[in-house]
């Protein structure tokens, strides 16, 4: 079993507080899901003691900054981390110029690529996107609206975990897991999530 710590959007004074204090436990692993400052990120990581490793979200257009934060990349590659494997898609639906933005086209062949470069790496066990698949804690609005391709992605990869962010769980009551017909547990990183990932994932807390 490896010890998670996923991370997502807004800046936790919870987390940090029991990061500083010795309380959440240890930690194999950060995971990013994005819209975070490399600053607080490295803090994160520091804190932890445990490798990081991350996506852009929507508001991440400094790719300089987060080549500096010390964390590794996940976008459209596969690493193996604390026994498990990982990967990664970058960004959210394109709803504006100013963004790291994907239409659904986009991001459907940037899928189809990732899908064959982790099948012949040997599969996945967590896949991490900033964004969740269109169904599954997303948002009706443009900005907040998953990807369809997701859903497609994740019953190729059958992965054991699907991490993401972008919807806040204060935009009214939303859920942080969902369960997909693939088998994959989704679940929404806002803020923190802390778990354990292996062959038998486990509750959070």
């Amino acid at each position: 079993m490896a010890h998670v710590l996923a991370v997502s959007d807004v800046e936790d004074d919870v987390l940090c507080a029991r990061l500083a204090s010795g309380s959440l436990g240890p930690v194999d692993v950060v995971v990013s899901c994005g819209d975070l400052r490399p600053g607080y990120l490295d803090y994160v990581a520091t804190m932890a003691n445990a490798p990081l490793v991350y996506v852009r979200g929507n508001h991440d257009t400094d790719e300089a900054g987060y080549a500096d934060c010390g964390g590794i990349p996940l976008d459209m590659t596969l690493e193996r981390i604390a026994g498990l494997a990982f990967v990664g898609l970058d960004g959210s639906i394109d709803y504006r110029e100013d963004i790291v933005g994907y239409s659904e086209a986009q991001m459907a062949a940037r899928a189809t690529v990732l899908a064959a470069k982790a099948k012949l790496m040997g599969g996945v066990d967590v896949l991490v996107c900033h964004t969740p698949p269109r169904g599954y804690g997303d948002m009706d609005d443009l900005p907040h609206r998953g990807f369809k391709c997701y859903n497609r992605l994740l019953k190729v990869l059958r992965p054991k975990i699907m991490l993401s962010g972008h919807v806040h769980l204060n935009y009214g009551m939303r859920k942080r897991e969902h369960e997909h017909p693939s088998g994959a547990r989704i679940i929404n990183a806002y803020g923190y999530w802390y778990g354990e990932i292996g062959p038998q994932s486990l509750p959070s807390t």
